[in-house]
């Protein structure tokens, strides 16, 4: 058993789904979260750009002595995942092999259809991965640059959000895919929007349950699991960590406690 923190990071608010997903599944765990929000979003930034950010954040989530990182940014995770494993001595998990997994496992019709940043988009993780494990999927992408920041501004039930996501949701509509990857730790939190604009036969998929469980596989496998006691949270935002915390409040039903300032040097 460890009592050692698993660390988790995104570019600001959205991995705080991937966050809630692993406080349910792993109630004994201490967690350490740090938002990039000097930074965000990811998704318009160059694989240079991302990998230097998220090594640093690595490097100090490191620091605090923490047992595993998870990479709670699809951006990040189709960027510097590769890099991370290189340079980081601690198990590195990111999210797009879970939601991949899941996507195939759910569709009937064979058709799959991913929603991601730009930076997502252009680097095709997500019909690699898919295409690793159903060789015959048809998957179409569709870049979703506004959707990051309608959630940062929590704008995400404005009728603004529902005319964007109207906007990007029409050639998924005619794709004909009956399952969609939301393929971005912020866009859970658009979910409802989504769901009514593209109806009940189509289902929505986020890696957030799928990777806590498979994070929670590895720990026992590696008999890191913490079995007692009730996990604690501690979390770090690179900039303006009030604004940070009152958003948070926004978005997540269970309280985060004080957020850190902690500044990137990169």
């Amino acid at each position: 058993m460890s009592k050692q923190a698993i660390g988790v990071f995104d570019s600001g608010l959205g991995g705080l789904t991937i966050l809630s997903a692993l406080r349910r599944r792993l109630p004994n765990e201490n967690l350490i979260y740090f938002g990039d929000t000097a930074n965000v979003p990811y998704g318009s930034k160059s694989k240079d750009t991302v990998t230097r950010f998220s090594l640093a954040i690595a490097h100090f989530l490191e620091e605090q002595n923490v047992k595993l990182i998870v990479v709670a940014c699809n951006t990040a995770s189709a960027l510097a995942l590769g890099e991370l494993r290189k340079q980081i001595t601690v198990p590195v998990m990111g999210v797009i092999e879970p939601g991949a997994e899941k996507a195939v496992r759910t569709t009937q019709n064979g058709k799959i259809a991913v929603l991601g940043t730009e930076a997502t988009v252009k680097s095709r993780a997500y019909p690699k991965a898919v295409l690793k494990r159903n060789k015959h999927a048809q998957v179409t992408q569709q870049a979703c640059p506004l959707f990051v920041p309608l959630v940062e501004e929590n704008w995400a039930q404005t009728p603004a959000a529902r005319l964007t996501a109207e906007t990007y949701l029409e050639s998924v509509a005619k794709s004909g895919a009956d399952t969609v990857i939301l393929g971005c730790t912020h866009y859970p939190v658009l979910k409802p929007v989504i769901a009514q604009i593209l109806g009940k036969k189509v289902t929505l998929v986020d890696s957030a349950d799928t990777l806590a469980e498979a994070v929670q596989t590895l720990l026992i496998q590696n008999g890191q699991a913490a079995l007692k006691g009730k996990g604690r949270l501690t979390v770090f935002a690179s900039d303006d960590p009030k604004r940070f915390k009152r958003l948070a409040g926004c978005l997540l039903s269970d309280k985060i406690g004080a957020v850190r300032l902690k500044k990137l040097n990169v």
